[in-house]
């Protein structure tokens, strides 16, 4: 079981299975929500993930037709997008996931639009977009 929460506590999840998909996301739009160079992510089955605590307490902004981000409308952490076209699934921030994640091996998209002054230095696959489109 993976436990997590936002930075003033008042949002707390978990996850009653194990990570599916996990990538590290260096487009732009992710760099922005987050003020970080690239985003990482885990899948989860929906069925699998509930919220403990606060779920009354988050916001949604949808920054594309397709996608919803959802955060703590108090401390405004950024804990997962609701990717709509695959229903069956969560991508939660792993930034917010407290202690240590067993996941699978992963992989780097999106690299086409990543921070020009940020070298990937590890040996994961790399997607200039989508893994399913390259």
């Amino acid at each position: 079981m993976m436990k997590g929460h936002c930075e003033c506590g008042r949002v707390e999840y978990q996850v009653d299975g194990k990570l599916v998909d996990f990538c590290h996301c260096h487009c732009s739009i992710c760099r922005r929500l987050h003020g970080a160079v690239f985003t990482t992510w885990g899948g989860v089955k929906r069925d699998e993930f509930s919220f403990t605590l606060g779920e009354d307490e988050l916001k949604s902004y949808a920054f594309s037709d397709k996608a919803d981000s959802l955060f703590c409308g108090f401390c405004g952490s950024r804990l997962m997008v609701d990717y709509k076209p695959d229903a069956d699934m969560l991508y939660i921030a792993l930034g917010a996931v407290a202690g240590d994640v067993d996941h699978p091996l992963g992989f780097h998209q999106f690299v086409g639009s990543k921070a020009p002054w940020f070298e990937i230095t590890d040996t994961l696959p790399q997607f200039e977009g989508w893994p399913d489109e390259d």
